[in-house]
């Protein structure tokens, strides 16, 4: 009987241990969740430079989240998705940078608001002897960014494609 009594008082030990542990606990969750900030969503706003190539290829050429936007790598190519400037790195940078502009302003702003720039390019060599080209791009400051050399882009014409990274300022 003596046994009986000491496992049923220690199992009793253990269940109000256990049930005052989890009040404690519950205690605490509540006051963190009083304390807990919610954030707004922000639904995402897309932005398709040429509605027909982008669901083909299945890309959005733009996304602007908030203050943020992020656009998709820009080619050197025409309405219909084919490659222009062929064979010609300082052209097709040029024909980037002009879409690149068309994006910037459907938003309201400038290389200025550019924050993160990377450039990808089949031809390093050839890619430093036109960078000074982005002189006339970026007139304020140079946004961050990387210069990378890759095997190949998505058509092989393509020699250059350039991405960004926008803040838009209120």
């Amino acid at each position: 009987m003596k046994k009986t009594t000491n496992h049923l008082s220690l199992i009793a030990l253990l269940v109000v241990i256990t049930f005052t542990t989890q009040s404690c606990e519950q205690k605490k969750t509540n006051k963190e969740i009083k304390n807990e900030v919610f954030i707004e969503s922000i639904k995402p706003e897309y932005f398709l430079l040429r509605p027909e190539v982008e669901k083909a290829y299945g890309y959005s050429h733009a996304v602007k989240i908030g203050n943020d936007i992020k656009i998709s790598g820009a080619v050197s190519m025409d309405d219909q998705g084919n490659p222009t400037a062929m064979g010609d790195l300082g052209q097709q940078m040029k024909n980037c940078y002009t879409d690149l502009e068309k994006i910037l302003k459907y938003y309201g702003c400038t290389f200025d608001d550019v924050i993160v720039e990377n450039i990808f390019t089949t031809n390093m060599a050839l890619f430093l002897e036109n960078a000074a080209y982005r002189n006339k791009i970026y007139t304020k400051q140079f946004p961050t960014g990387s210069w990378l050399g890759v095997k190949e882009l998505a058509i092989p014409e393509f020699m250059i494609e350039i991405e960004l990274e926008v803040h838009k300022s209120k």
